[in-house]
């Protein structure tokens, strides 16, 4: 697998430090926040917070040319970076019923400056009224976007179940919504196109799915750029906006590329956790890799590894189970999987394995490994790896 060849440095790296643990190798990282880049085409490029969870991460690429604000996935983890100072621009991703959090929010003079709210419909609005009175604060909203495709006079949905605004008057009756309402500011607008974005279009070994994929997302980005552009047009003529945000790691230089969009979010391509394998206009570097011990040896060429069910969220399948990185030939048995106290892996090599060995994998998704580590370990220059907590080892878990 490509990048086999640095695993015997960060291996060595973390020697003496007694697995499960998790690294991160900084040359990887930096050179993909490099390519996510150069694929924005002079595009900002807004953080998904949830595919690092690490603040020293969110920090280092922050401070990086082309990087811009973060795209939070909770009220209170953009609260949380807001006050540990690690950016003054942050944009809730997802409408929040928490209710503390936003009495939180309206009570702090700086939060309500850093951080946007968002929502796409009037029952999100009433929520924060009730929750922190109707004669609250100036609140910062952002209007959520449907950017799914609708073939077939919409009787086919292709995408996210996310947003209700689907057409640019749905969208801009909503923006009306939002300037009567005292209390709460219109100020940007977002559109995820999932269907894009996150679904690689060159999955191995399925060459029908592969083109079924290319044709959908040609066809619904060209759907996506013409409809985006006539609702930002409806947007614009109520209110000036301060930005909007579309895009994923997965569809950088389509959403780059449309004349409405002024920044784009990524995150997953950072780290390259492994559904981002299969895409053919980037290939991003396996930034974070986790190791595990080996603890039995059943017989044959199998070697037992010591916990591992770090499954990826998403639809069940085989692809939100890690993958066996280095040493490279092994694999996950078909009977057990990855699973919550042990992972067997199979191959010739699995039966030189040894007790105590170590076995490292990749996750299926970027962010969702820093649930199971309080650390992550960096790795530069060939440096013994130093320790940097996760969001989980700062205590904090956001749902």
């Amino acid at each position: 697998m490509a990048y086999c060849a640095v695993m015997p440095a960060l291996d060595q790296a973390t020697k003496g430090l007694d697995p499960p643990l998790a690294v991160v190798d900084l040359a990887a990282f930096d050179h993909n926040a490099d390519d996510l880049v150069r694929r924005s085409a002079g595009r900002p490029v807004r953080v998904a917070s949830k595919s690092v969870r690490c603040r020293a991460l969110l920090e280092r690429v922050l401070a990086r040319p082309g990087f811009a604000g973060l795209l939070c996935y909770s009220l209170r983890e953009a609260l949380w970076l807001s006050a540990q100072g690690t950016s003054d621009d942050l944009v809730v991703g997802y409408p929040t019923a928490d209710r503390g959090a936003l009495a939180e929010l309206a009570a702090d003079e700086v939060a309500r400056r850093r951080i946007t709210l968002m929502a796409d419909s009037a029952d999100q609005l009433d929520l924060v009224d009730e929750a922190v009175g109707s004669d609250h604060p100036e609140l910062r909203i952002c209007v959520d976007l449907d950017a799914s495709w609708k073939p077939l006079a919409g009787r086919m949905h292709i995408g996210a179940l996310r947003s209700p605004l689907h057409s640019p008057d749905q969208a801009a009756e909503f923006a009306r919504t939002v300037l009567a309402r005292p209390g709460f500011a219109l100020v940007g607008a977002m559109s995820y196109e999932a269907q894009i974005a996150g679904l690689g279009d060159a999955p191995p070994g399925r060459p029908l799915r592969a083109a079924a994929l290319r044709v959908i997302q040609r066809l619904s980005a060209t759907e996506l750029r013409e409809r985006r552009g006539a609702t930002i047009g409806q947007i614009q003529a109520l209110t000036p906006l301060e930005f909007v945000n579309g895009g994923g790691t997965g569809s950088l230089e389509t959403t780059a590329a449309d004349p409405a969009v002024t920044e784009v979010t990524a995150g997953s391509g950072l780290m390259g956790p492994t559904l981002f394998d299969a895409y053919r206009r980037f290939s991003p570097r396996p930034a974070l890799v986790y190791a595990l011990p080996v603890v039995r040896r059943p017989g044959g060429p199998v070697a037992t590894l010591f916990s591992g069910g770090y499954i990826a969220s998403g639809p069940p399948g085989r692809d939100r189970a890690p993958t066996p990185h280095w040493p490279a030939g092994l694999k996950l048995s078909g009977a057990e999987g990855a699973g919550e106290v042990q992972t067997p892996v199979l191959g010739a090599l699995a039966g030189r394995l040894r007790v105590g060995d170590r076995v490292w994998l990749r996750h299926a998704k970027a962010g969702e490994l820093a649930e199971r580590f309080n650390d992550y370990y960096l790795v530069e220059n060939g440096a013994p790896a130093r320790p940097v907590p996760t969001y989980r080892g700062e205590g904090q878990c956001f749902g």
